[in-house]
């Protein structure tokens, strides 16, 4: 653990005020599910929690299956990083953190399918030196909550994507969201 040098007093409720600074550059929204542990030590450790992480080997086989019939690199994201990836390229995605256009078109609730050369088009991992040639973005939505997204990026030009990678996103994403309610 990294020493941050704040003190923060628990009030008569028992609350902590995590600091702004903190909330701004771990990305933590208000509202945000936050996982509690305790070490042996007498520390308390706070995680941001992401239910989709649980459903890890769920979602890795369903973008193993789903690359096999679109024949396009498949990941799956949570609010954070890509959790399941599949197909060419996934070893360059896979556990990588998500982009903060990805994390905004995510609150947007926006659904992405576009061309590299479109205004619509967004870099899916932090850093990423080139945009793919297609891609559709589809969140996933539990209780009316957003979890995540299905990404479905072709690499070459050769590939063209359509309605049936469109769909296929869609429905990934509702089977997944649905497993979590």
């Amino acid at each position: 653990m990294k020493a941050t040098g704040i003190v923060r007093r628990i009030d008569d409720l028992g609350r902590v005020v995590v600091p702004k600074e903190i909330r701004r550059t771990m990305r933590i929204r208000e509202g945000q599910a936050m996982e509690i542990f305790t070490g042996r030590e007498g520390e308390i450790v706070l995680k941001k929690y992401s239910p989709l992480e649980e459903m890890t080997d769920c979602a890795a086989e369903y973008a193993k299956a789903m690359a096999s019939v679109c024949g396009h690199l498949v990941c799956i994201s949570d609010h954070e990083q890509i959790i399941a990836a599949s197909g060419p390229d996934q070893k360059n995605y896979l556990g990588k953190t998500i982009s903060a256009q990805l994390d905004q078109a995510l609150s947007d609730r926006r659904q992405i399918d576009a061309s590299a050369d479109s205004r619509e088009s967004i870099p899916v991992i932090q850093d990423q030196d080139s945009l793919t040639v297609h891609e559709v973005i589809t969140p996933i939505l539990s209780s009316g909550d957003i979890l995540g997204s299905v990404i479905i990026l072709a690499k070459n030009e050769e590939t063209k994507m359509g309605e049936a990678e469109k769909s296929l996103s869609k429905v990934a994403a509702l089977f997944l969201g649905a497993r979590m309610e």
